[in-house]
């Protein structure tokens, strides 16, 4: 396992791509910067990150050898990978937020996201760029933001905790190699945040509405319950849950 330190990159995501067009990358290789300058969220947003305080890193993974008709168990694998590894920091409630990010309580404490490669038509490699607030503790403007010292008053080792990180994403690819997707999406769908609770979501026009989380189509549509027992499915693009 190859680990590239960097003082500052504009993105980790993009730095991994790059080396992926110069030479071969061996899987799991982790580029982790002390300093991340144009980090990327999901839809397109910024990740903002205090210098030196928290963990900014991506993941090199070859899924050659996944069957993945469906690429988001890949999310689900990150996921997951990055809750089982703060087990035990006496964090409460630790939660995935639809699609990805990792809650505690009801504060975002990391955010995930995944860039594939393509080659031949084909997932051939994917680029697990994670984002976890561990010393930080202020958040101008980004009231639903918090960190792991922010709620557990601790102060933690950026390097340790990512190669916790490491280890629980090969556990979680492994079962994927193994063709054990329904683990990991039933392990994923009994982590979700406000699951089978009564939310309030709000689609793509903006129109608010409430509805039940019920659990994710291996698609990673989200399904909510709504009234008079529908059922429905929905992409990223089409709702957001509200806090």
């Amino acid at each position: 396992m190859r680990i590239i330190k960097l003082n500052a990159t504009d993105s980790t995501n993009s730095y991994l791509r790059h080396l992926n067009t110069l030479e071969k990358v061996e899987d799991y290789t982790a580029v982790i910067t002390k300093n991340q300058t144009q980090g990327k969220g999901q839809r397109g947003t910024v990740w903002l990150s205090e210098s030196s305080k928290n963990l900014t890193f991506s993941v090199f993974k070859d899924v050659s050898a996944i069957d993945l008709k469906e690429p988001f168990y890949m999310s689900m694998a990150a996921a997951l990978a990055v809750l089982n590894a703060l087990h035990g920091l006496s964090l409460p409630r630790l939660s995935v937020k639809w699609p990805n990010d990792i809650l505690s309580e009801n504060k975002k404490i990391c955010g995930i996201l995944i860039e594939n490669v393509i080659k031949q038509n084909s997932i051939n490699a994917s680029i697990i760029g994670i984002g976890l607030n561990v010393n930080q503790t202020e958040f101008e403007n980004l009231p639903q933001a918090s960190s792991l010292k922010r709620i557990t008053g601790q102060h933690f080792d950026t390097d340790e905790l990512a190669l916790g990180i490491l280890q629980q994403l090969k556990h979680y690819f492994l079962l994927l190699e193994a063709g054990r997707h329904s683990e990991v999406k039933t392990e994923y769908e009994n982590l979700l945040f406000r699951k089978n609770k009564p939310s309030t979501f709000k689609d793509a026009e903006g129109l608010m509405f409430s509805g039940f989380i019920k659990g994710v189509a291996p698609s990673g549509c989200l399904q909510v319950l709504l009234e008079d027992d529908i059922l429905k499915e929905f992409n990223l693009k089409e709702i957001s849950l509200l806090y």
